[in-house]
């Protein structure tokens, strides 16, 4: 990537700013935010034309602008993270370097990654070298360079990721390692950043941060000893036997890999503004080239000429059945009835959706003594995943009939400006990979948000046919929009409407459940997602 230098001069295709500058992851979801009362830094390169939506309490202001698609109408990926690496010396100001382009940068869904978290479990004769200060932890032998690559690709592409957890006190890893998901920047630094040639494929930016040995030494000495518990002898004594040596001889080369140079580190502002004004420019670059690929005007637009497909089951209109449907489409119906009825004809579908989970046979005995020949469930656990808010009222039909199921949320909400849905939070148990999972939303409509929903159950590894979407009421093109993108996906509800009207709402249809449910105004709410709900 050639650039310019800040006197304007090209120099060996990166960004030199020379010393004459002056300046001075149960939640899965990770976001990195401005601290609180930071302010905000305007680009004249934004990504919105509006605000972005703030969150304020009595100690807090949380950025809540949401996760646009990262996939097509296909459902496939079609975005991928854009990484930032930072390289340099021990203490040489990467991290503060790494979080004052965060605070400058103010977009949602950055990343921090720190190399510090790849570092190698030690053997029992390495733990013995390591505590005398005799283990070399500035050679690139020390990190796992094939966990940190599979992981910053995986994150890369949008998959959700667990991040060891490193102690630098026992120099061993922590039992608990930490969920990171959903990255548009992610920032990596450490010291062998641009060590690995695989690792440097996956970086979209390299910047190294130029700090002088003698200023390096002293924040080693401070963190060292202040943070890490160890005494002064050894840091000096690790210091000079390997420190030193290993940036001489595998950090300070890696220089002329770099696209930007940054020298003095976090109080090198006009730097800091540089990269942010390129990592903006970028960032545009990708927001123009999807801005006409509107996943919901797709989805709108397509013509679905085929008949519904094998994956959907339709709950058998009984008597029963119909007279549900009947007091809970009726606009006179009153809430108290809404709610009643709402909740007998959820706990129908829920008990029909649980017929497709997968069973065994087995035998059991009776307390006469008998053998009976029955069914049990084959598999390791059961989730249920709600789409926050009206997904939620469904909640209780599934607790009522599954036991210990375990329960996920997310929410998606529509923007207003771009008409597209946006993931602003989730919350899934751990280990959802390897369980059933019953994702539940109210209504669909266009199936926006159920793609959405889907999308992000797959980035964490749960297997496609394992996943069976439960709405109490579809339409077609919502059916055939998630069918078309997730074939194995399994599509359950009570009932199918052919057509949306101009504003996607479903006809015949139900109204806004949520509004109807919760008592709510549609004026005083945010809007949900797919069905126009009403989201707090």
């Amino acid at each position: 990537m050639a650039q310019l230098d800040f006197t304007g001069a090209r120099i060996s295709g990166r960004w030199s700013l020379g010393s004459g500058c002056s300046g001075s992851g149960e939640d899965s979801l990770d976001r990195l935010l401005p601290p609180a009362g930071a302010p905000r830094r305007k680009s004249s390169t934004s990504l919105s034309t509006t605000e972005p939506p703030l969150l304020r309490t009595g100690t807090r202001t949380i950025y809540t602008a949401g996760r646009p698609p990262w996939y097509d109408e296909h459902g496939a990926q079609s975005k991928e993270a854009f990484v930032i690496g930072l390289c340099g010396g021990s203490a040489s100001g990467k991290t503060t370097v790494a979080k004052k382009i965060i605070e400058a940068l103010d977009v949602p869904w950055v990343v921090l990654l720190s190399m510090d978290s790849f570092y190698k479990v030690l053997s029992s004769e390495e733990q013995t070298l390591a505590a005398s200060h005799d283990y070399n932890f500035d050679h690139p032998g020390a990190f796992d360079f094939e966990l940190l690559v599979a992981t910053m690709r995986k994150l890369k592409q949008g998959k959700s990721v667990k991040i060891p957890v490193y102690d630098f006190t026992s120099h061993r890893r922590q039992k608990d390692w930490k969920n990171v998901y959903g990255a548009s920047v992610i920032i990596f630094e450490g010291i062998m950043s641009f060590a690995d040639k695989e690792l440097l494929q996956l970086l979209d930016m390299k910047i190294f941060v130029d700090t002088d040995s003698d200023i390096r030494l002293v924040r080693r000495l401070r963190r060292d000893i202040t943070e890490r518990g160890r005494d002064i002898e050894g840091v000096i004594k690790q210091y000079n036997k390997f420190v030193k040596p290993a940036f001489e001889m595998y950090i300070e080369p890696t220089m002329r890999l770099a696209d930007i140079v940054v020298p003095r580190g976090g109080g090198n502002m006009v730097a800091i503004d540089l990269i942010v004004q390129h990592v903006h420019s970028q960032l545009e670059e990708v927001f123009n080239k999807h801005r006409e690929l509107s996943v919901r005007a797709l989805l709108a637009s397509a013509q679905q000429t085929q008949p519904l497909p094998q994956t959907l089951s339709v709950l058998e209109s009984t008597p029963q059945v119909k007279g549900l449907h009947t007091i809970i489409r009726n606009k006179g119906t009153s809430r108290d009835e809404f709610i009643f009825y709402s909740k007998r004809l959820m706990r129908l579908l829920i008990e029909h959706a649980l017929t497709f989970l997968p069973s065994q046979s087995c035998v059991v005995q009776t307390p006469q003594g008998h053998v009976y020949e029955g069914r049990s469930y084959k598999g390791k656990g059961i989730t249920g995943v709600s789409v926050l808010r009206a997904g939620e009222t469904m909640e209780p039909a599934l607790r009522a009939v599954c036991k210990d199921v375990r329960i996920g949320k997310i929410l998606i909400q529509t923007n207003l400006d771009s008409g597209e849905p946006e993931l602003h939070y989730l919350r899934l148990p751990k280990d959802i990979s390897e369980d059933h999972v019953i994702l539940m939303d109210s209504t669909v409509s266009t199936g926006a948000a159920a793609m959405m929903a889907v999308r992000v159950l797959l980035d964490h590894e749960v297997q496609e046919e394992r996943i069976a979407l439960v709405s109490l009421l579809m339409a077609e093109l919502g059916v055939h929009s998630v069918a078309y993108a997730f074939p194995k996906v399994k599509i359950i509800t009570t009932a199918v409407d052919k057509s949306l009207d101009d504003f996607l709402h479903v006809i015949s249809g139900i109204g806004d459940f949520g509004d109807r449910y919760f008592g709510t105004d549609a004026s005083d709410s945010w809007r949900d997602e797919d069905h126009e709900q009403q989201s707090h």
